[in-house]
């Protein structure tokens, strides 16, 4: 694992939950350079500039953005050519099983509840990315999509 070195764009609003997954990444075993955007709009124009070679390794995306939320995004992101295969972990506070049900058919990779411990937040995010990366980022049965810390 210590050998890839992942690009990751955080799409997430909260300036706190930035700073709190900028750490725990931090901490993990996973090498990784993080971009951030705060914004549903900023995150769509960060992804249109980037060219298909340039595209981040993977998306960690908020549901509840201003502007544009999470679900606009996906169903954005899933219908441009260019930025269909870009793997998308779901990162939220909610766990609604209607909206993981929904976000499971658009397409996302995983969904991680965001946990409030910062233990279990490293956990999940070395969880995620190692899982993720082993299956090529493809999306798994239904029965592992959400992530566990």
């Amino acid at each position: 694992m210590n050998q890839l070195n992942f690009n990751i764009l955080l799409a997430d609003d909260d300036v706190d939950d930035c700073d709190f997954f900028k750490e725990a990444l931090e901490e993990t075993s996973v090498k990784a350079n993080l971009f951030m955007v705060h914004d549903g709009v900023q995150l769509m124009d960060y992804l249109e500039k980037k060219t298909q070679d340039n595209l981040p390794d993977v998306l960690f995306l908020d549901l509840n953005m201003p502007r544009k939320n999470g679900l606009e995004c996906i169903s954005e992101i899933k219908q441009n050519k260019k930025l269909a295969e870009l793997p998308i972990i779901i990162f939220s506070t909610s766990l609604d099983s209607e909206i993981v049900e929904t976000l499971f058919k658009k397409g996302a990779s995983y969904y991680i509840r965001k946990p409030g411990d910062f233990s279990k937040l490293k956990k999940v995010i070395e969880n995620a990315l190692t899982t993720a990366a082993a299956e090529n980022f493809k999306q798994p049965a239904r029965a592992s999509f959400v992530l566990q810390p």
